[in-house]
């Protein structure tokens, strides 16, 4: 059961632990990990801070001070040239939130026929084009102010409040209509790291020698665009899209798919 789930387990655990560190940061002084998702200090001494947030603020007309740019350069060089779109599946609060909904939605067998239109499978980099857009004519960050992840994140660390109903409506709409569709067709962040994650050192590879074609790793995978090689050829998944969930591997009875650094 632990190796089935081992990458799902270490998910969770990061996860649930980032929302910990920051919620005692906030009602036991802790300064482990203070601030949200879009600018946060460890020890009260490293800043990180999230590129897309910089980006809108830097598209909005203001300056950004340095030790945010900085902090934003730490998380870019992290996610593009090493771990890739895992903020998405290890980091994310909202996450949880989807994966649930669409563990519910196959639970309750509502709609689950994938959508095969191309302007909804590229939505979200339609949107992303859209919060810059909007953070130049209106003059901030548009994202940061609608953002169910940090949303999310207050409701949990600072009390629930109005923004808690945003998570709801996603979660709703992830359960009842399209198992994750806010993260795979709405999310400009999601499509911010797919963009930067091409990159990266650490990857999924496929060995076609040991994969007899089971296709249970096209049943899990959040984004079953990225596994086209899969059953094809010997090769790396090298789309920004893959988000290193690891699903995929936990599923493989054939260990035909492994992390990796180097191909072998």
């Amino acid at each position: 059961m632990l190796k089935a789930h081992r990458f799902l387990i270490g998910r969770r655990i990061t996860q649930l632990g980032l929302l910990f560190l920051f919620f005692g940061g906030n009602y036991f002084g802790w300064e482990i990990l203070t601030g949200n998702y879009s600018s946060a200090k460890v020890f009260g001494l490293i800043d990180l801070t999230d590129p897309f947030a910089v980006l809108q603020i830097l598209f909005s007309g203001f300056v950004v001070a340095t030790n945010a740019l900085i902090g934003a350069g730490i998380i870019l060089i992290a996610y593009s040239l090493i771990f890739g779109r895992a903020f998405c599946s290890w980091v994310c609060p909202m996450n949880i939130v989807v994966d649930t909904a669409g563990w519910l939605n196959k639970k309750l067998r509502f709609q689950q026929k994938p959508i095969n239109n191309k302007f909804v499978v590229k939505l979200r980099y339609y949107i992303l084009g859209l919060v810059l857009l909007l953070s130049t004519i209106l003059g901030f960050a548009v994202f940061e102010m609608i953002s169910p992840i940090g949303m999310l994140h207050r409701n949990i660390v600072f009390g629930f409040g109005t923004g808690i109903i945003s998570v709801g409506v996603v979660f709703l709409f992830d359960m009842v209509a399209r198992p994750l569709s806010f993260c795979k067709n709405i999310c400009p962040l999601g499509a911010f790291y797919s963009l930067i994650s091409r990159p990266r050192i650490l990857k999924i590879y496929h060995i076609k020698e040991n994969c007899t074609n089971c296709n249970k790793c096209f049943a899990v995978c959040p984004e079953k665009q990225v596994l086209k090689t899969v059953g094809v050829k010997s090769s790396p998944i090298t789309s920004g899209e893959c988000t290193n969930c690891g699903r995929c591997i936990e599923v493989c009875k054939d260990n035909a798919l492994k992390f990796s650094i180097f191909k072998k």
